[in-house]
């Protein structure tokens, strides 16, 4: 049995119904980016960084990452390092550690992560079962809710205090932040609460996760081909189910 990584995918390439979404994502913002937002946001910086580095297959260091990120909180962040754990991706593979990092990141009861959470547990044995039982206190101690959202909060209240004074002036409906070959930002986009205000960064997240859903594919009806039509290679099929 191979699982795909759905969270994984969907990181380095959002799907079509999700695009909206994606758009109003400063994480996907050029000019954001370029005015200092993730350094506010370390979830999202290493799991930036985390992309780019699986990106180029440097695995190792892909995973170092994403495990910065998943310290504060990112749901995932810790869906991917279960997703490498069970695939045996940039660590030694590890079904049961698979499944407590997976459950970790359905913590919130995403449904993406939830479902896959659930696919790794049918698919161990009783006793892979007991011995995640076993491991899952300790990791949900370091990097549970309960413990990354006091951490986040203190990261997001700091990045928001560097960002304000003489850098980018006062706050007001009409500041703009200058961001040095990019343009310039309206503060209001940049300073919008629900970026910075622990509960509603929280709220913005789950809107997101709990929201999305897989695409579907239709596939048209099957044309007859004669013999003179030389053959074409089929191309292969992927789903974010077990095989």
């Amino acid at each position: 049995m191979t699982w795909l990584l759905p969270s994984l995918a969907l990181l380095l390439g959002l799907p079509a119904h999700a695009a909206a979404q994606a758009q109003a994502d400063p994480s996907s913002d050029d000019t954001m980016l370029a005015s200092g937002f993730l350094d506010g946001h370390p979830d999202l910086l290493f799991r930036s960084q985390g992309l780019s580095a699986y990106g180029e297959r440097d695995f190792g260091k892909a995973i170092e990452r994403f495990r910065k990120a998943a310290y504060y909180g990112d749901k995932a962040s810790q869906a991917i390092i279960g997703e490498m754990s069970w695939s045996g991706v940039g660590v030694e593979r590890d079904r049961v550690m698979a499944l407590v990092w997976m459950d970790l990141a359905a913590e919130r009861g995403y449904p993406r992560f939830v479902n896959t959470r659930n696919g790794y547990w049918n698919a161990l044995s009783p006793a892979e079962r007991q011995r995640a039982r076993d491991r899952v206190d300790d990791i949900y101690a370091e990097y549970g809710d309960a413990a990354t959202e006091p951490r986040l909060a203190k990261e997001l209240r700091r990045g928001r205090s560097k960002m304000t004074g003489s850098r980018v002036g006062s706050l007001s409906s009409n500041m703009q932040i200058i961001v040095p070959g990019h343009g310039s930002i309206d503060g209001s986009k940049f300073f919008d609460p629900k970026y910075w205000d622990p509960k509603l960064y929280r709220a913005w997240h789950d809107n997101f996760w709990e929201n999305l859903r897989d695409g579907t594919v239709t596939v048209g009806e099957p044309e007859k081909l004669d013999d003179s039509t030389p053959s074409q290679p089929k191309p292969s099929q992927k789903q974010d189910t077990p095989r």
